[in-house]
């Protein structure tokens, strides 16, 4: 991909992920489902948010297309729909470790 000539329209869809990813509860929900599908009771009980949360953030991480969801009976489960969320995620928790790193040793 050349993000050089990227669209408008390509870039506001890039701007609307990272803006996804900008919640940390969002996050906390994508690090739990790591693991596997996960029901949404099983989503509160990993991360401590209340289930109306939980709910509101797996729509919007549905909505975005970095989940899945199906329903069976009563129970709803998600799971990663697109597993380069956590290529991504490593990439910025990595530099974000070796800059805080960096910032680190002037203190010492």
């Amino acid at each position: 991909m050349n993000r050089k000539n990227l669209s408008d329209e390509a870039l506001a869809l890039i701007a609307s992920r990272f803006k996804l990813l900008g919640e940390g509860s969002r996050l906390k929900l994508i690090i739990a489902l790591e693991s596997g599908e996960q029901s949404v009771n099983e989503l509160v009980a990993a991360t401590g948010l209340t289930q109306a949360n939980v709910s509101r953030h797996l729509a919007a991480l549905t909505a975005g297309g970095i989940l899945s969801r199906r329903k069976e009976g009563l129970n709803v489960y998600h799971a990663i729909a697109d597993p380069g969320i956590f290529d991504m995620c490593e990439s910025v928790c990595g530099s974000l470790q070796k800059s805080l790193g960096a910032r680190a040793k002037v203190f010492r």
